[in-house]
């Protein structure tokens, strides 16, 4: 039993390093992290039938562009920082009661709940899809909520070998959720407790679709004749819809652009601390390179909106962009991606799960002068390799 508490303690840990990715992808690890997660991603990538699982479902470079998603958002950071609060109170708890020896925790949210801790970690996890919004961190919640059944059955029958009274302590609380509550949703059978988790399945996974569906369908888009432009900043938008069409006339775009492809041109301050996600733009936007991972982590959590614009950039800017900053006012970087591998007929299709999207080209420009600061070809991965990216 020890041997299988520990495998399912190992899975909790391998759950939160997958989750955790964000967190990793920007520090100096970030190079042994994906010499052994990226052949997972690519793998699951190179499928029809599962390259959904390594693909995005909500913003994570584009700041929401409405009051629901922001909504959405802002509830990722709390679900999580809550769900971690609670975790730590209860394990201050336990751990305070196994060294001073006071026997079996029962007060608190154990006054309630058998095994809070796990719930709130469920919680954390719920906020942690929103907060990276990959498929596989969706599937792998659902798999540890398993995981969380297992050590609770597990640490039940080692409570009742050591504490008689625990059985009556167990009539008296819900598993994971109050009594009264828990009585009325809850299955004391096999067959009704699969039901139950396949039920909290489709509603993740079936979710989780339905928001991808509703986010790119409210994303600030321009659309050309080939060409899908997205403004990364709300504040982009007019200027955006306003300049598209004659910087596509410019001849040193048009003469880059193939009538018979398909492209998607993000339009962002040339300073935009996550374009690495994009494309390979150079290595001051391969934000793990830098030192500064844990400042990049608080932004993400505490900043939902504001460490995608330049209020949260000092740290990262560099001084040879002095001249494109985003004080300039109208110095902007489009970035020019071919989407390939689907049928391009509406504008939300170069988003397409199965689309491949492959960095072109770039050019800085001074959106009101029609004016060319900078221009070049691009390498055809991301500033992470081959890792598969948010797409918006």
């Amino acid at each position: 039993m020890g041997k299988t508490k520990a495998i399912l303690n190992s899975a909790i840990v391998l759950y939160f390093l997958i989750c955790f990715e964000i967190l990793i992808m920007i520090s100096p690890f970030a190079g042994f992290f994906y010499s052994a997660f990226n052949p997972v991603l690519l793998g699951l990538a190179k499928f029809r039938a599962t390259k959904w699982l390594s693909a995005f479902f909500f913003t994570h470079m584009v700041v929401p562009p409405n009051a629901p998603l922001k909504v959405v958002r802002v509830m990722g950071s709390i679900l999580f920082l809550v769900g971690i609060a609670i975790f730590l109170i209860c394990a201050i708890q336990v751990y305070s009661h196994k060294f001073l020896k006071k026997g079996a925790v029962l007060k608190g949210l154990y006054r309630w709940i058998r095994h809070p801790q796990y719930l709130a970690l469920a919680i954390a996890g719920v906020g942690l899809a929103i907060l990276w919004p990959r498929f596989i961190v969706v599937v792998l919640w659902l798999a540890m909520v398993l995981v969380y059944h297992a050590l609770s059955n597990d640490e039940e029958r080692r409570m009742l070998g050591q504490y008689p009274a625990y059985n009556d302590y167990m009539r008296r609380t819900g598993m994971f959720l109050p009594k009264s509550f828990e009585s009325s949703v809850a299955f004391t059978n096999i067959a009704g407790k699969v039901s139950l988790f396949v039920l909290i399945a489709i509603c993740s996974i079936g979710g989780a679709f339905l928001l991808r569906e509703y986010t790119v369908k409210h994303l600030p888009l321009w659309t050309g004749s080939n060409v899908v432009a997205l403004a990364v900043l709300p504040e982009d938008e007019p200027m955006m819809q306003h300049r598209m069409p004659e910087i596509l006339k410019m001849d040193e775009v048009r003469s880059r652009l193939n009538g018979n492809e398909s492209y998607i041109a993000y339009f962002l301050p040339t300073n935009y601390v996550m374009q690495g996600l994009i494309a390979d733009t150079g290595g001051d936007w391969q934000l793990y390179k830098r030192h500064h991972s844990i400042g990049r982590f608080t932004d993400w959590i505490f900043h939902p909106f504001s460490h995608l614009g330049g209020a949260q950039h000092s740290a990262f800017e560099p001084t040879q962009h002095s001249e494109h900053s985003m004080l300039a006012g109208s110095v902007r970087r489009l970035i020019f991606l071919k989407v390939s591998n689907v049928a391009v007929t509406k504008p939300v299709d170069v988003f397409a799960v199965n689309a491949v999207r492959t960095p072109d080209f770039m050019v800085d420009l001074d959106v009101h002068s029609l004016s060319v600061l900078d221009l070049k070809p691009l390498p055809v991965e991301t500033a992470w390799g081959r890792v598969p990216t948010p797409a918006f």
